[in-house]
């Protein structure tokens, strides 16, 4: 699940600096205009995995040894 949210925040990520710098969003061209059920549901997916996310914020992550 971790690797998961991870995925959805970096694409949530990425479409954020293209909409930023370029004014082009990545999802809504992909998935048929921002209105599209598709580009809700990722753009819904992206804001529910950021949540989550916040939860890495909080955790400590164990080293592994090299």
């Amino acid at each position: 699940m971790d690797r998961l949210a991870l995925l959805f925040v970096i694409i949530g990520a990425l479409n954020w600096g293209l909409i930023g710098l370029f004014q082009f969003d990545l999802v809504a061209s992909l998935f048929g205009g921002a209105e599209s059920i598709v580009s809700r549901i990722v753009y819904t997916m992206v804001g529910l995995f950021g949540v989550y996310a916040i939860k890495f914020l909080f955790t400590d992550r164990e080293e592994t040894p090299t």
